[in-house]
């Protein structure tokens, strides 16, 4: 079971040996990146890859995590009572798997992502350790340990947000997914739109980095927002030659797909008053 990529992902040596190095290894792959580098996106490609199917944990900064073993709802449980309900007398019927325990109780293969841990409290990955190393947990009001039936595929992003505690990280295969360079974006844009100018191409990720490298900015455009702006700049007709060659000189067109809060904005319109101060 090897990983190599897919037509419509772009993963580098690096990325391909650390996936394929988790799986033999039968560890949680743990990716890291800037937001918008394609994270998330690898689980579906790795699962798409190698014909499995895939089951999504998007976790939240209310996410716990014994939501993703079990819920036991004993408020239903009660109104049944009251009602005479004969259901009442079984609690299986009141405990609703969560999204590990789906994963454990497939009988075939399959990729388990678990989506921007970092948002999560600080306890969340520690919670997990036995559960994602043993692949087995209890539910107490049953009585019953839940057991793996076939080990799956973990893949945990994170946005770095958080530090991730050391015993966590411990039992995790772990990949920092580099921001690509011009080459490999340029690649990345040919896959979403195929035979694309490839002047509009050059010239626009010439500005996108000159983006990317403006000291100050707040928020570096990613990878996701790169592809939305070209999206535009296409679907507007946009000749090579309006974009501007020099990103310091004005706002780029359309900068709302790659500027997203005021102070950016700020920046660029300073740059560009100060440019024309000079003149």
């Amino acid at each position: 079971m090897q990983f190599q990529g897919t037509a419509d992902y772009i993963a580098d040596k690096d990325l391909m040996v650390a996936v394929n190095a988790a799986i033999r290894l039968e560890r949680p792959l743990l990716v890291k990146g800037e937001p918008g580098t394609g994270k998330t996106e690898l689980a579906r490609q790795v699962a798409a890859a190698l014909g499995l199917d895939l089951i999504e944990w998007n976790i939240k900064s209310t996410t716990k995590a014994q939501q993703g073993l079990y819920e036991y709802d004993a408020v239903s449980r009660l109104r049944d009572s009251q009602l005479g309900d004969e259901r009442v007398h079984d609690v299986a019927n009141y405990i609703r798997r969560g999204k590990l325990w789906q994963a454990f109780a497939s009988d075939r293969k399959l990729v388990l992502l678990i989506d921007e841990i970092d948002k999560a409290d600080i306890e969340f990955p520690n919670d997990l350790l036995q559960e994602l190393d043993r692949m087995e947990f209890h539910v107490y009001e049953t009585g019953e340990m839940v057991c793996a039936k076939v080990r799956p595929i973990v893949i945990i992003t994170s946005n770095n947000e958080k530090e991730l505690p050391d015993a966590f990280l411990r039992r995790c295969f772990f990949h920092y997914i580099r921001f690509p360079d011009v080459d490999t974006l340029a690649r990345i844009v040919e896959v979403h739109y195929p035979g694309i100018k490839q002047a509009l191409v050059r010239n626009a990720l010439t500005q996108f980095y000159e983006i990317r490298e403006m000291p100050g900015l707040k928020k570096k455009p990613s990878t996701s927002e790169a592809l939305d702006w070209i999206r535009l700049l296409v679907s507007d007709d946009v000749d090579p030659s309006d974009l501007r060659g020099d990103a310091r000189n004005a706002l780029p067109k359309l900068h709302g797909a790659l500027l997203k809060n005021e102070q950016d904005v700020h920046l660029f319109e300073r740059m560009a008053f100060m440019a024309r101060r000079e003149r």
